[in-house]
C-alpha cells in the first residue's frame, strides 16, 4: 500500500471529475418538467427554503419563456441561487417539501430548474440590477464567503460602499475551496462570484486574514459598520493516538488541495478510511475513488438512520463503491516508520436517550482492526476561536454571539453565518448575509 499522486489518465480525471447532476440540456426538457408544478398557494416549497425563494414563481416563469424573469425572482431571494442549486440538500429543504411527495411521485426537479434560470443569467451576463445613488456610508466585510457575499451585495444595492477582506486569493468561501468538485468547479464558482461582484461598488482584497492582516479595531474605526462572515475551517481533532502519523490528513485540506491543484498532483492511499459521514465526508470519499483509491471505507460512530448527509449523497458514495461501517469510532492509529498502517475501532452500540430523545453511542469495548494506508479526518469543523477571542468578541467555544439584530458586542459590528450557527448549509450563511445587512442599513438609517 502507497500514496501516490498521478494514478490515472487524464481522459480517468476528466470523466470522474464531470458534472454529477447534469442541467437542463434542452429548454423543451426544462419546460416539460416546469409544467408539471401544481403552483402551490402558500407553496411548502418556499417555506422550507432558508431564503424564501418564491418557487411557484419562478417555476411559472419558465413556462412563459420568461427566463430572465424567472433568474430575477430566483437572486432576489438568494443572490448565491447559482451555487445553492447544485449544492443544496433539496430532498432535506425544497424537494424534499414538494407535495408530489405526499402522492407519492416524484417531486418536482426545482433544482435543476433553478440551476437552469440561473445559470443561463450569469453566462449571458444579464444586469438585472442596478446600484441606488452613492450615500456616502461605507462598510466592510471580513470574508468573501456566501454569508459575506449576499451582504456585500444587499449593501451595495442600497447605495453603500463595501470592502471585503478575504483570506484566500479567491472568493466563494467552502463553495470554492470545500466541496467536491462533481458538484461545483472551480471556474464555476469564479463566475458566480464575478457576477455577484458585477453590480459594482464591491471591492474585494484578497490575502487578508483577520487577525494577522487587518484588526477588527482597526476596521471599526475606519469603516460604518462592519460584517463579520469568516465561517469555521478549523477541523476537529480525533484526540486518539498516532494521530500525527504520516498519511493522516484533515478532510478540509485534502478538499482544499484538490480544488487549488490539478487533479494528477493530488496524493491519495490505496487503501482510505474517511472518519465521518457529513456531507465533507462523503465529499472526501468519493474524491479519493475518483483519484484512484481501490478502497474507501466511511466509518461512522452512528446508525445509517442518524446520518447527518443525505440519502442523494450516500447513494452517490454507494454508487462509487466506497464501504460503509456503521457504530464505529476510531481507536487509535498505528504505524511502521513513522507512516500509517492500521485504524483501530471500536464497536459501538446506541445507550439510553438523553433528554432530547437521542441516543448516544457507547462503547461496547470490542474492536476491530483496518489495513489503511490513509485516514481522512471528517469529523467536523471548529470555529476559529483565536480569532474571535483576539477581536474580543462574545462567543461561546468560538461560535460568535449576536442579539436579534445580528450586533455582536461591539457597537457597529455584526455577523453571520457559519461563524455564529457553528456550520449549516451554504442557504443558511446567504439568508444570515442578507439579515446582517438589513440591520446594517437599519443601523446607518439607510432606507433600503
Amino acid at each position: 500500500m502507497t500514496i501516490k499522486a498521478n494514478r490515472l489518465d487524464p481522459e480517468s480525471y476528466a470523466s470522474n471529475f464531470s458534472d454529477v447532476h447534469p442541467p437542463f440540456e434542452t429548454k423543451e426538457g426544462a419546460l416539460v418538467e416546469a409544467n408539471r408544478c401544481l403552483f402551490c398557494y402558500d407553496a411548502p416549497c418556499t417555506k422550507s427554503c432558508p431564503t424564501s425563494i418564491d418557487v411557484p414563481q419562478f417555476i411559472r416563469e419558465i413556462t412563459t419563456a420568461n427566463i430572465k424573469g424567472s433568474a430575477k425572482t430566483i437572486f432576489d431571494a438568494n443572490i448565491l441561487g447559482a451555487g445553492c442549486s447544485r449544492v443544496c440538500p433539496v430532498e432535506k429543504l425544497c424537494e424534499g417539501a414538494c407535495v408530489y411527495n405526499n402522492l407519492h411521485e416524484k417531486p418536482i426537479s426545482i433544482a435543476r430548474l433553478q440551476r437552469y434560470s440561473t445559470e443561463m443569467a450569469i453566462r449571458e451576463k444579464w444586469p438585472l440590477y442596478q446600484r441606488k445613488p452613492d450615500n456616502g456610508k461605507r462598510v466592510a466585510v471580513v470574508g468573501a464567503g456566501p454569508a459575506g457575499l449576499a451582504c456585500a451585495h444587499a449593501l451595495s444595492l442600497a447605495g453603500t460602499a463595501v470592502d471585503i477582506y478575504e483570506k484566500e486569493e479567491k472568493g466563494g468561501g467552502l463553495m470554492t475551496y470545500g466541496v467536491a468538485a462533481y458538484k461545483v468547479t472551480p471556474e464555476f464558482c469564479q463566475d458566480e462570484v464575478d457576477w455577484v461582484l458585477s453590480l459594482g461598488g464591491i471591492t474585494v482584497h484578497y490575502g487578508k486574514a483577520l487577525g494577522k492582516d487587518v484588526q477588527l479595531s482597526e476596521l471599526n474605526e475606519k469603516y460604518d459598520a462592519v460584517f463579520l462572515g469568516i465561517g469555521v475551517g478549523v477541523a476537529r481533532e480525533l484526540g486518539i493516538p498516532g494521530e500525527e502519523l504520516e498519511g493522516v490528513v484533515d478532510a478540509i485540506s485534502f478538499i482544499y488541495e484538490l480544488r487549488t491543484n490539478s487533479y494528477e498532483k493530488i496524493a491519495v492511499g490505496d487503501k482510505v478510511a474517511v472518519i465521518g459521514m457529513g456531507m465533507t465526508a462523503i465529499d472526501a470519499a468519493t474524491q479519493s475513488i475518483r483519484l484512484g483509491a481501490k478502497e474507501v471505507t466511511l466509518i461512522y460512530r452512528r446508525t445509517e438512520h442518524e446520518k447527518p448527509c443525505t440519502q442523494k449523497e450516500l447513494d452517490i458514495a454507494r454508487l462509487d463503491g466506497c464501504q460503509f461501517i456503521w457504530l464505529a469510532a476510531p481507536k487509535e492509529v498505528i504505524g511502521n516508520d513513522g507512516k500509517v498502517t492500521q485504524l483501530v475501532c471500536s464497536r459501538m452500540k446506541l445507550g439510553e436517550p438523553d433528554a432530547s430523545g437521542r441516543r448516544a453511542p457507547v462503547d461496547t469495548g470490542e474492536t476491530f482492526t483496518l489495513a489503511v494506508d490513509m485516514i481522512i479526518k471528517a469529523a467536523g469543523q471548529i470555529p476559529f476561536v483565536d480569532v474571535v477571542s483576539g477581536a474580543a468578541i462574545k462567543h461561546q467555544s468560538g461560535k460568535m454571539i449576536i442579539d436579534a439584530t445580528t450586533s455582536t458586542n461591539i457597537a457597529g459590528v455584526f455577523a453571520g453565518g457559519d461563524c455564529v450557527n457553528g456550520g449549516k448549509e451554504v442557504v443558511n450563511a446567504v439568508q444570515a448575509g442578507k439579515d446582517g445587512a438589513a440591520s446594517i442599513l437599519t443601523y446607518l438609517g439607510i432606507t433600503n
